[in-house]
Formats: structure tokens, C-alpha cells, sequence
């Protein structure tokens, strides 16, 4: 038992979670289980802190919770399980690049949504010719 360290609430806040995602991640087998003090509350150290702060940023990529179960595994198993935690990490991050670009085209066509969009409104704003709004419209239309 240890008595220093770090509350789950403090360590949530430290890592961006909730108390619940930590004790979820604990009962997944995230998270190894988490020492605790001489009245039964959880303590959480500065090595659990890295720890969550590389589980929450995989979450944030949308890595799978399974996925981040077979990652803590082989962490687990120690320095022979490198290479398979690395073409894990490599997939995931292949997977992110593909998100990237998906994520930029929706970007830009967004941009040129609201470009469009600004010019309409100008003519309007101005008393511009109501022809040049239906072919906007109907370039926007083609747009989507």
C-alpha cells in the first residue's frame, strides 16, 4: 500500500479523463491495477501518468479500445513484443493519414461552400442580378 501519489480525481484532471474512463481502463485492462493507499483510495504515479496520457491521445485518433488492449498487452510482455507494438502503432498511423486527407477534402470543399455562399449574400447585400444566384445555386448543387 502507498499513501503518495496521486488521487483519481487529481490524476483525472491531470490526464483530461473522467475517475470513470480511469476505472474503465483499469477494469479493461488498460491500466495495470492502480496501487493503493492505507484507506483503500487509489494512487496513481508519475509512471501511470505518462501511461494515461499515451492512452488518452491514442483515444483521441479514434484508436479502438481493443486495439489499445492488444497495445497494453504486449507493453506487458516487455522489450520482446517492440516490433509487433510498433506495426501496431505504424497501422494506426496509417489509418490517421488516411483521416487526414478525407478530413482536407471535406475541409475544402467546405471552404468553397462558404465562399460561395459570401458571394450570394454580397449580391444580395448589393441588388445584384437574381440570375447570377440561381447558377450559384446550381453550382452549389453540383458542388455537393
Amino acid at each position: 500500500m502507498r499513501d503518495a501519489g496521486y488521487t483519481i480525481r487529481s490524476m483525472a484532471e491531470k490526464c483530461g479523463m473522467t475517475a470513470h474512463t480511469l476505472r474503465y481502463y483499469e477494469r479493461v485492462g488498460l491500466i495495470q491495477p492502480v496501487g493503493r493507499a492505507h484507506n483503500g483510495h487509489r494512487r496513481y504515479s508519475e509512471a501511470d501518468e505518462a501511461w494515461l496520457n499515451f492512452l488518452h491521445c491514442m483515444r483521441a485518433t479514434n484508436m479502438s479500445i481493443r486495439e489499445m488492449q492488444r497495445y497494453a498487452e504486449l507493453r506487458e510482455k516487455g522489450d520482446a513484443t517492440s516490433l509487433e507494438r510498433r506495426k501496431l502503432l505504424q497501422d494506426h498511423q496509417a489509418a490517421i493519414a488516411e483521416q487526414i486527407v478525407a478530413l482536407e477534402r471535406a475541409h475544402a470543399l467546405l471552404t468553397h461552400k462558404i465562399a460561395n455562399y459570401k458571394m450570394i449574400e454580397e449580391r444580395i447585400r448589393v441588388g445584384g442580378p437574381q440570375p447570377a444566384e440561381r447558377e450559384m445555386e446550381s453550382e452549389l448543387a453540383t458542388a455537393s
